[in-house]
C-alpha cells in the first residue's frame, strides 16, 4: 500500500513540470482555442499575464474602461483571457499551480474573482485537486466556486491540468463544461 503511493507520488512528480511557469503558455493556448470555440465571431486575446498587473493588461488591449475597478489593484493572473464582442468586454482567468491544490488557492482566486467579476475562471493544478477534492466532492461543497454580482451567479472552474495533453482532465473538472 505505501509503495504504492509512494510510486504514485513519483510517477506524479516525473508527468510534472519543474517550475510553474512552463503551464502557462500551453493554458494559454487551451484557452485560446476554447474560447474561440465558445464565442465565434468575437475577437479573442489570450497572454501568459503573471508577470504584470491586470489593469496594465486590460489597459495595453484598451479595454480598462470595462474594468475600472481593477486599476491599482495588485492582482497578476497567470493566463488572462479577452474577449470582445462589440461594445461588450469580457475576461477570463486561469490560475495554475504545479502543486495539490489547497483552500489558500481557492481563496485567492475567488477574491480575484469577487473584485474582478470574470466571466469564468478556472483553477488548474498539474498535479491534482489535492484538499479541495474532499471539499468538492466528498463534502459537496460547490458554494464555495461561486462568485458573482448577486443578479447572476456563477461558478470558478476546478481541475487537473494534463500536462502531456495539454488540455483539462475533463473527468476531473468541477463543475463539468
Amino acid at each position: 500500500m505505501i509503495r504504492g503511493l509512494i510510486w504514485r507520488g513519483i510517477s506524479d512528480m516525473a508527468s510534472n513540470v519543474k517550475k510553474e511557469f512552463e503551464l502557462y503558455e500551453p493554458m494559454r493556448i487551451w484557452l485560446q482555442k476554447y474560447l474561440e470555440d465558445k464565442y465565434k465571431g468575437a475577437k479573442i486575446i489570450t497572454v501568459d499575464s503573471h508577470a504584470r498587473t491586470l489593469d496594465s493588461f486590460l489597459e495595453e488591449y484598451g479595454v480598462i474602461d470595462h474594468y475600472p475597478l481593477t486599476v491599482g489593484l495588485d492582482i497578476q493572473i497567470d493566463v488572462l483571457g479577452i474577449i470582445i464582442q462589440g461594445k461588450r468586454v469580457s475576461i477570463v482567468f486561469i490560475e495554475a499551480k504545479k502543486t495539490q491544490l489547497n483552500l489558500h488557492d481557492l481563496g485567492q482566486l475567488w477574491a480575484y474573482c469577487k473584485l474582478c467579476d470574470p466571466i469564468e475562471a478556472f483553477l488548474l493544478s498539474s498535479v491534482s485537486l489535492g484538499s479541495l477534492d474532499k471539499i468538492l466532492n466528498n463534502l459537496s461543497r460547490n458554494d464555495l466556486l461561486d462568485f458573482g454580482d448577486g443578479k447572476r451567479i456563477k461558478k470558478m472552474k476546478v481541475g487537473k491540468w494534463d500536462v502531456k495533453a495539454k488540455a483539462i482532465d475533463h473527468k476531473t473538472l468541477i463543475p463539468k463544461i
